[in-house]
């Protein structure tokens, strides 16, 4: 059974920076893919970063490019998504996900497994 548990979401000022962890477990193989999504009170879930744990290609959404980076640790057990130039449009639950596929995607309704979230708010 994949578990997914996130980490490291907080308040923090505009132009500020947090990471926030990924603890990944359950998986036999390397063929899968993590992501990194966000949700809003009011608004659509946002893919914003995914990484194919088997080869570590990555995607990125136009939002956080250059300003997001998705990473994983050498066991592959943590995913970290490293988020720098907070702006307070950033505010959201930030959610991990999993799928187990060779492909990455954004698209949320293709993950299998989620975390519970974490919170991120950024302040003016």
């Amino acid at each position: 059974e994949v578990q997914l548990v996130e980490s490291g979401g907080g308040l923090v000022q505009a132009g500020g920076s947090l990471r926030l962890s990924c603890a990944a477990s359950g998986f036999t193989l390397d063929d899968y893919v993590i992501g990194w999504f966000r949700q809003a009170p009011g608004e659509e879930r946002e893919g914003l970063s995914c990484i194919t744990l088997s080869d570590g290609r990555t995607l990125y959404a136009d939002s956080v490019r250059g300003r997001f980076t998705i990473s994983t640790d050498n066991t592959k057990n943590m995913v970290y998504l490293q988020m720098n130039s907070l702006k307070p449009e950033d505010t959201a639950v930030y959610y991990c996900a999993a799928v187990g596929s060779v492909t990455g995607t954004l698209v949320g309704a293709f993950y299998d497994d989620w975390g519970q979230g974490t919170q991120v708010t950024v302040s003016e």
